[in-house]
Protein backbone atom coordinates (compact mmCIF):
# COMPACT_ATOMS: atom_id res chain seq x y z
CA UNK A 1 0.00 0.00 0.00
CA UNK A 2 0.93 3.41 -0.79
CA UNK A 3 0.84 6.42 1.56
CA UNK A 4 1.04 9.59 0.40
CA UNK A 5 3.28 11.84 3.57
CA UNK A 6 2.56 16.07 2.92
CA UNK A 7 5.97 17.55 3.64
CA UNK A 8 7.38 21.07 3.98
CA UNK A 9 10.04 21.80 1.17
CA UNK A 10 12.49 24.49 1.00
CA UNK A 11 11.71 24.62 -2.93
CA UNK A 12 10.65 23.33 -5.93
CA UNK A 13 13.59 21.20 -6.83
CA UNK A 14 13.39 19.59 -3.64
CA UNK A 15 9.71 19.01 -4.21
CA UNK A 16 10.09 17.17 -7.17
CA UNK A 17 13.38 14.84 -6.55
CA UNK A 18 10.92 13.59 -3.64
CA UNK A 19 8.36 13.03 -6.55
CA UNK A 20 10.70 11.55 -8.39
CA UNK A 21 11.89 9.09 -5.55
CA UNK A 22 8.24 8.37 -4.86
CA UNK A 23 7.29 7.65 -8.24
CA UNK A 24 10.11 5.20 -9.00
CA UNK A 25 9.05 3.48 -5.79
CA UNK A 26 5.54 3.25 -6.74
CA UNK A 27 6.27 1.75 -10.50
CA UNK A 28 8.70 -0.42 -9.69
CA UNK A 29 8.13 -3.68 -10.09
CA UNK A 30 4.46 -3.44 -11.93
CA UNK A 31 5.13 -4.21 -16.02
CA UNK A 32 1.62 -2.68 -17.07
CA UNK A 33 2.03 1.09 -18.73
CA UNK A 34 -1.42 1.72 -17.58
CA UNK A 35 -1.76 0.99 -14.26
CA UNK A 36 2.05 2.70 -14.07
CA UNK A 37 0.34 6.02 -15.91
CA UNK A 38 -2.58 5.82 -13.46
CA UNK A 39 -0.29 5.50 -10.42
CA UNK A 40 1.65 8.54 -11.85
CA UNK A 41 -0.98 10.57 -12.47
CA UNK A 42 -2.42 10.24 -8.80
CA UNK A 43 0.88 10.83 -7.21
CA UNK A 44 1.33 14.34 -9.20
CA UNK A 45 -1.96 15.06 -8.87
CA UNK A 46 -1.95 14.89 -5.15
CA UNK A 47 1.25 15.99 -4.64
CA UNK A 48 1.62 19.19 -6.15
CA UNK A 49 -0.35 21.92 -5.60
CA UNK A 50 -2.94 24.61 -7.67
CA UNK A 51 -3.23 21.80 -10.44
CA UNK A 52 -6.77 20.99 -12.22
CA UNK A 53 -5.94 18.31 -14.29
CA UNK A 54 -2.40 15.71 -14.75
CA UNK A 55 -2.05 12.81 -17.21
CA UNK A 56 -1.27 11.21 -20.24
CA UNK A 57 -2.26 11.48 -24.06
CA UNK A 58 -0.80 8.43 -25.56
CA UNK A 59 -0.07 8.25 -29.51
CA UNK A 60 -1.64 5.87 -31.22
CA UNK A 61 0.66 6.38 -34.54
CA UNK A 62 -1.61 9.52 -36.01
CA UNK A 63 -3.01 11.46 -32.78
CA UNK A 64 -2.89 11.27 -29.24
CA UNK A 65 -5.69 10.04 -27.29
CA UNK A 66 -6.52 10.66 -23.45
CA UNK A 67 -5.09 8.36 -21.19
CA UNK A 68 -4.89 7.73 -17.38
CA UNK A 69 -5.59 11.54 -15.84
CA UNK A 70 -6.91 12.97 -12.61
CA UNK A 71 -9.24 15.93 -13.03
CA UNK A 72 -12.12 16.71 -14.91
CA UNK A 73 -13.46 15.09 -18.21
CA UNK A 74 -10.87 15.71 -21.16
CA UNK A 75 -10.54 16.28 -24.70
CA UNK A 76 -10.28 12.84 -25.89
CA UNK A 77 -8.13 13.50 -29.58
CA UNK A 78 -5.70 15.92 -30.15
CA UNK A 79 -4.31 15.82 -33.24
CA UNK A 80 -0.37 16.78 -33.49
CA UNK A 81 0.35 20.48 -33.92
CA UNK A 82 -3.20 21.16 -31.87
CA UNK A 83 -2.89 23.08 -28.64
CA UNK A 84 -0.52 22.70 -26.71
CA UNK A 85 -0.31 18.45 -26.46
CA UNK A 86 -0.21 18.36 -29.68
CA UNK A 87 3.15 20.98 -30.11
CA UNK A 88 4.72 19.53 -27.55
CA UNK A 89 4.30 16.13 -28.99
CA UNK A 90 5.18 17.27 -32.61
CA UNK A 91 7.95 19.56 -31.50
CA UNK A 92 9.41 17.05 -28.98
CA UNK A 93 9.57 19.53 -26.53
CA UNK A 94 8.75 20.47 -23.00
CA UNK A 95 6.27 23.66 -23.54
CA UNK A 96 5.51 25.95 -20.57
CA UNK A 97 2.33 27.91 -20.88
CA UNK A 98 2.16 30.66 -18.39
CA UNK A 99 -1.06 31.84 -19.47
CA UNK A 100 -2.80 29.42 -22.29
CA UNK A 101 -5.39 32.39 -23.44
CA UNK A 102 -1.69 33.67 -25.15
CA UNK A 103 -1.34 30.44 -27.01
CA UNK A 104 -2.24 30.80 -30.32
CA UNK A 105 -4.38 27.43 -30.66
CA UNK A 106 -5.18 26.49 -27.21
CA UNK A 107 -7.47 23.48 -26.79
CA UNK A 108 -9.81 24.75 -24.07
CA UNK A 109 -10.31 21.22 -22.36
CA UNK A 110 -11.62 22.75 -19.17
CA UNK A 111 -12.10 26.25 -18.77
CA UNK A 112 -10.57 26.66 -15.14
CA UNK A 113 -7.22 26.08 -16.61
CA UNK A 114 -5.05 29.08 -16.98
CA UNK A 115 -1.52 27.72 -17.30
CA UNK A 116 -0.11 24.95 -18.46
CA UNK A 117 2.95 22.25 -18.84
CA UNK A 118 3.29 19.52 -21.32
CA UNK A 119 6.13 17.71 -21.71
CA UNK A 120 6.83 14.70 -24.66
CA UNK A 121 7.19 11.14 -23.76
CA UNK A 122 9.95 10.11 -25.95
CA UNK A 123 11.20 6.04 -26.21
CA UNK A 124 14.63 5.01 -25.94
CA UNK A 125 14.35 4.33 -29.52
CA UNK A 126 12.77 7.64 -30.33
CA UNK A 127 9.90 7.00 -30.73
CA UNK A 128 6.54 8.74 -29.48
CA UNK A 129 5.03 7.27 -26.52
CA UNK A 130 2.59 10.46 -26.40
CA UNK A 131 2.76 13.21 -23.53
CA UNK A 132 2.57 14.28 -19.82
CA UNK A 133 -0.09 17.42 -19.70
CA UNK A 134 -0.72 19.40 -16.40
CA UNK A 135 -2.71 21.86 -16.03
CA UNK A 136 -3.21 24.78 -13.30
CA UNK A 137 -6.17 27.36 -12.73
CA UNK A 138 -3.48 29.93 -11.74
CA UNK A 139 -1.84 32.35 -14.17
CA UNK A 140 1.96 31.68 -13.67
CA UNK A 141 1.86 28.60 -11.98
CA UNK A 142 4.83 26.92 -14.41
CA UNK A 143 8.18 28.14 -14.64
CA UNK A 144 11.38 27.01 -15.71
CA UNK A 145 11.82 25.20 -12.23
CA UNK A 146 9.06 23.08 -13.00
CA UNK A 147 9.69 22.11 -16.66
CA UNK A 148 13.09 20.88 -15.06
CA UNK A 149 10.79 19.29 -11.71
CA UNK A 150 8.70 17.75 -14.80
CA UNK A 151 10.99 16.47 -17.42
CA UNK A 152 12.80 14.91 -14.63
CA UNK A 153 9.70 12.98 -13.28
CA UNK A 154 8.53 11.85 -16.70
CA UNK A 155 12.63 10.31 -17.25
CA UNK A 156 12.04 8.03 -14.13
CA UNK A 157 8.34 7.03 -16.23
CA UNK A 158 9.96 6.36 -19.77
CA UNK A 159 13.47 4.63 -17.41
CA UNK A 160 11.28 2.38 -16.21
CA UNK A 161 9.04 1.64 -19.54
CA UNK A 162 12.12 1.34 -21.36
CA UNK A 163 14.13 -0.66 -18.81
CA UNK A 164 11.24 -3.24 -19.20
CA UNK A 165 11.07 -3.06 -22.82
CA UNK A 166 15.05 -3.99 -22.91
CA UNK A 167 14.51 -6.77 -20.18
CA UNK A 168 11.59 -8.09 -22.37
CA UNK A 169 14.09 -8.02 -25.59
CA UNK A 170 16.98 -9.57 -23.78
CA UNK A 171 14.57 -12.16 -22.77
CA UNK A 172 13.00 -13.17 -26.14
CA UNK A 173 16.11 -13.17 -27.59
CA UNK A 174 17.62 -15.94 -25.41
CA UNK A 175 15.28 -18.31 -26.37
CA UNK A 176 13.16 -18.15 -23.02
CA UNK A 177 10.31 -17.86 -25.11
CA UNK A 178 10.68 -21.37 -26.02
CA UNK A 179 11.44 -22.44 -22.83
CA UNK A 180 8.67 -24.33 -20.40
CA UNK A 181 8.32 -22.47 -17.53
CA UNK A 182 9.39 -24.30 -14.24
CA UNK A 183 7.12 -25.55 -11.60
Amino acid sequence: MFTFIPRNYAGKAEHYADLAAQAGGLIAGEPDLIANAANFAALVFDGLPDLNWAGFYLYDGKELVVGPFQGKPACIRIALGAGVCGTAAQARQTQVVRDVGQFPGHIPCDAASQSEIVVPLVRADGSLLGVWDVDSPVTDRFNEDDRHGMEALCRVFMDHLDGQVIRARRYQSSGSENRAPRS
